[in-house]
């Protein structure tokens, strides 16, 4: 606190350290260990973080957080501190149905069969529906992922779950992408990706369409592992999202980070060259 007291305000650390002002001025004119000192600093640091980052980040990527602003802090010391603290990730609860596979249209049969691991960019895409809960009721998200730079290239958000919507998703793939013939286009058994005006889209691009096995989440996990990140980031937020502010909001705050982001491009181009 004494360190920092010309960045934040002595109430204010107090209450974040749940220590009176009385006796850190006490402790003021007795002194302290060092080591007390620093642990006090981090968990000021850590605290802040762990609010500024909307309660959604581990203690790897908030560690990650703090270095990044040049603060010298060990993983473990975030850890220690997060769990002293009882600093908790925000985890999304609300569950809604978004596969609907009880229909009789035709199906594509499963091209990838697991094998998510491309050599270059627009060979195969993943896509998917999720919903989002806000304090306005269910919002519908579908995307369009790349199995090779891991990159969302395509996106609709909308109040209803649509075939339209699903089509607007891969719309904005092709148009951002332009792949060539042959991409596999993955998905689910969902009714709005066996609907008509998608398989349309498929068929004038030449591309080859491709479904999970009923039931199985893991023929579509490369865009499952996305929704979870998706959903924590916007943990915190969402709920205070006006109807007219809900895509300009979501998808600019949020969704857009991993489509341009130059982190999200240096973390991939990393986990490449360890590989």
């Amino acid at each position: 606190m004494k360190q920092q007291r010309h960045l934040f305000p002595i109430s204010f650390m107090a209450r974040l350290l749940h220590v009176s002002v009385s006796r850190f001025y006490d402790w003021l004119k007795r002194g302290m260990n060092k080591r007390l000192v620093q642990r006090n600093q981090q968990t000021i640091l850590v605290k802040i973080a762990h609010e500024e980052t909307k309660q959604s980040y581990g203690y790897i990527r908030l560690t990650k957080h703090l270095q990044a602003q040049g603060i010298k802090i060990s993983t473990y010391a975030v850890r220690q501190i997060k769990k002293l603290n009882q600093l908790y990730c925000k985890r999304h609860k609300r569950f809604k149905r978004t596969t609907k596979s009880d229909h009789n249209r035709a199906i594509y049969a499963n091209l990838l069969e697991q094998q998510f691991s491309m050599t270059k960019p627009n060979l195969a895409w993943s896509s998917d529906i999720t919903y989002i809960w806000t304090a306005e009721g269910w919002l519908y998200l579908a995307a369009v992922k790349d199995l090779y730079t891991k990159q969302v290239v395509g996106y609709s958000l909308n109040e209803r779950m649509t075939a339209q919507l699903v089509c607007n998703a891969l719309t904005m793939a092709i148009r951002n992408q332009k792949p060539t013939k042959g991409l596999i286009v993955h998905s689910d058994r969902g009714s709005q990706y066996c609907s008509h005006e998608y398989r349309k889209i498929l068929e004038k691009c030449d591309f080859q369409g491709s479904m999970s096995k009923r039931g199985d989440c893991y023929d579509n996990a490369p865009i499952e592992s996305f929704w979870g990140i998706l959903k924590n980031e916007l943990v915190g937020i969402i709920a205070t999202i006006k109807p007219e502010m809900k895509l300009k909001q979501i998808l600019q705050n949020t969704l857009c980070y991993f489509i341009i982001s130059e982190e999200f491009k240096r973390v991939w181009i990393l986990k490449r060259q360890i590989k």
